[in-house]
């Protein structure tokens, strides 16, 4: 590979960690509490352990397989240089639509903040104006674009840690002056409610494996990418937890606030007064912004990889800036196609976000059961765990979670496969030309 056109290595392990949190979003536990604890029967902390366990045997095929191919790309390489080319490519197409969707669902969510704040300015204010300062950041280069993140993340979670606090103090307030222990696990048919809710929650944990397309920009990425993927996705199981079990043992019932799906502003207010309610908002306005930031980043990433392999225009997708090393293009490409949210729902965007990530999820578990078969080493009782076994029950859960989807996703995510199949039979000349494969040669540092 071309020296001049090789995205240099610049992130660390508190970096791709930074990135990774900020692209789940922790504030994500506070928009769903109300939602998740109705459709549970008040089993929320029990719904997060349930989709922890499961996207944690995908998080380790994800981390398996980076060891294997450290370059940018993600899902789209390791699909594409160990099932084919032309699946690859389509996996690759399929997947972007998850971090397309997230700056769109970002703006809408800024929108919806700030307008409520200062209902006197045009909402597509908002929403020009996030995409803009988040483009800025990301041309600027990606250590830069990472440490705002870091701060932004420690912002959030410094919230989170206050909101257990004066939740606990309010308990601790009430006749029984002390928390007591909720029933984590339902019994009997409130068991499907629990399932159900952890399809839902399952959105929460999105993001783990937006830093595989950092691999190439991050310093001995086979050992950092991997324990970054862990980490990430362990960090969001203790705080999703921590955060749900306090809240349902203050409100073991939400069925009394006004609006269940804005349960958690309410709770803010009620915990912390207007003070704390105007810290929340602020928290969450952060929240939108750092994972706005974090998708922009991996989705131009992405579009580079396959510009560089020629799969897109390279002279376009392919280009890195000469001072900033960051595809510029790329990126300003995604922040004007997030522009698009100006006429976009928060359902329609959504259901994008379902469709990419669930595709790259499950053919992640299929290319590790694929590097089982394919591999000449030695079929043991621990090898046979973590590449057949662990990946097969992660596509289980995957599977399971298809099923969930909406008529509108479905739609949506077919007509992307149409339009991604028609250019790519144009592209290769009916496929009578085989793409170009990426040289996963890497330079540790």
């Amino acid at each position: 590979m071309n020296e001049t056109n090789r995205l240099k290595r610049r992130l660390n392990l508190f970096h791709i960690i930074a990135i990774g949190i900020a692209y789940m979003s922790p504030f994500a536990v506070f928009d769903t509490f109300g939602i998740a604890s109705d459709i549970s029967s008040g089993h929320v902390p029990a719904a997060y352990i349930v989709v922890f366990t499961a996207i944690l045997f995908t998080a380790l095929s994800y981390g398996k397989l980076v060891k294997r191919y450290p370059a940018a790309g993600s899902v789209y390489s390791y699909t594409k240089n160990l099932i084919n080319p032309y699946v690859g490519i389509m996996v690759g197409w399929v997947s972007f639509i998850d971090y397309l969707a997230l700056p769109m669902i970002n703006a809408l969510l800024a929108n919806i903040y700030l307008s409520a704040a200062l209902p006197g300015v045009p909402g597509w204010v908002w929403i020009v104006g996030l995409i803009i300062i988040i483009s800025v950041l990301n041309i600027f280069g990606v250590k830069l674009a990472a440490s705002v993140n870091m701060l932004l993340v420690v912002f959030q979670v410094l919230i989170g840690i206050i909101f257990i606090f004066l939740t606990y103090h309010s308990i601790a307030q009430g006749p029984e002056h002390f928390i007591a222990p909720i029933n984590l696990f339902p019994s009997g048919k409130e068991f499907s409610g629990l399932f159900t809710a952890a399809a839902l929650l399952a959105l929460a944990f999105i993001g783990f494996d937006a830093i595989t397309t950092l691999s190439e920009e991050t310093i001995k990425p086979k050992k950092t990418i991997p324990r970054g993927i862990i980490l990430v996705a362990t960090f969001g199981g203790i705080f999703f937890f921590t955060v749900t079990y306090f809240m349902q043992s203050l409100f073991p019932d939400v069925s009394t606030f006004k609006d269940i799906e804005g349960a958690s502003p309410e709770i803010a207010y009620m915990i912390g007064g207007n003070l704390f309610l105007s810290i929340f908002t602020a928290g969450a306005l952060f929240s939108v912004f750092a994972s706005g930031l974090a998708a922009q980043m991996s989705a131009s990433r992405l579009l580079y990889a396959m510009g560089r392999d020629k799969v897109l225009p390279r002279r376009f997708f392919g280009y890195l800036h000469p001072k900033f090393n960051s595809p510029v293009y790329s990126i300003l490409l995604i922040g004007v196609l997030a522009l698009t949210a100006i006429f976009l729902d928060l359902e329609t965007a959504t259901s994008l976000i379902n469709v990419g990530a669930f595709t790259a999820f499950s053919f992640v578990n299929i290319c590790v059961i694929v590097l089982f078969f394919k591999s000449k080493e030695r079929k043991t009782v621990s090898f046979t765990l973590g590449y057949l076994i662990a990946p097969l029950i992660g596509l289980g859960f995957i599977l399971y979670l298809w099923s969930s989807l909406n008529i509108i996703a479905i739609t949506l995510g077919i007509s992307w496969v149409i339009v991604g199949v028609i250019y790519l039979t144009i592209s290769t000349g009916f496929f009578k030309k085989e793409p170009p494969k990426i040289d996963f040669q890497e330079q540790e540092m």
